[in-house]
């Protein structure tokens, strides 16, 4: 038996397996999708060996991966504060998504996110409305994020196939 060609097909499927389960969880908002493709990717590097055209592969893949994860905060944020919600309700959002994905795995992040935003936004306004308004957007730029994130996984995930099967 041919034990380097064995060891080798194993890294493509673990590697690739890994990919497509990172890919797949950026629809669960708070699973990292993005940096557990990132590690697939570090770890077929060092486990291949990384030349030039790896090192400029694995350069793109990081800042892909980089991007996703603050475009990520960007686009909720910035959806909410256009509806009027304020830093602090931005902050005790961003709390309660900490919170809620260590409490309530995989969806209790998004959930007391939108929940602590709403309660903060109706304590400062005083109007349920308003600050409805507030939570739905944040729930919009939320989804915005999961399409932008799936679309820089897959960009990721086109760029390992590249450099695995294509450019060696």
């Amino acid at each position: 038996m041919d034990w380097q060609a064995f060891g080798s097909v194993a890294l493509h499927v673990l590697v690739g397996l890994t990919m497509l389960v990172g890919w797949l969880s950026l629809l669960i908002v708070i699973v990292p999708g993005l940096v557990i493709m990132w590690v697939g990717g570090l770890v077929y590097g060092i486990t291949t060996g990384f030349d030039t055209t790896a090192w400029i592969i694995f350069g793109i893949m990081t800042v892909l991966m980089i991007v996703g994860n603050l475009i990520d905060n960007v686009l909720m944020g910035a959806s909410a504060r256009q509806k009027g919600a304020s830093w602090w309700s931005l902050g005790a959002a961003w709390v309660g998504a900490l919170v809620g994905t260590f409490l309530l795995p995989p969806i209790g992040g998004l959930i007391l996110a939108l929940l602590a935003l709403f309660l903060v936004e109706y304590y400062r306004l005083k109007n349920s409305r308003q600050a409805f308004e507030s939570t739905t957007s944040l729930a919009t730029g939320c989804g915005w994020s999961v399409v932008v994130r799936f679309a820089i996984g897959f960009i990721m995930g086109v760029l390992w196939i590249l450099w695995a099967f294509v450019l060696k």
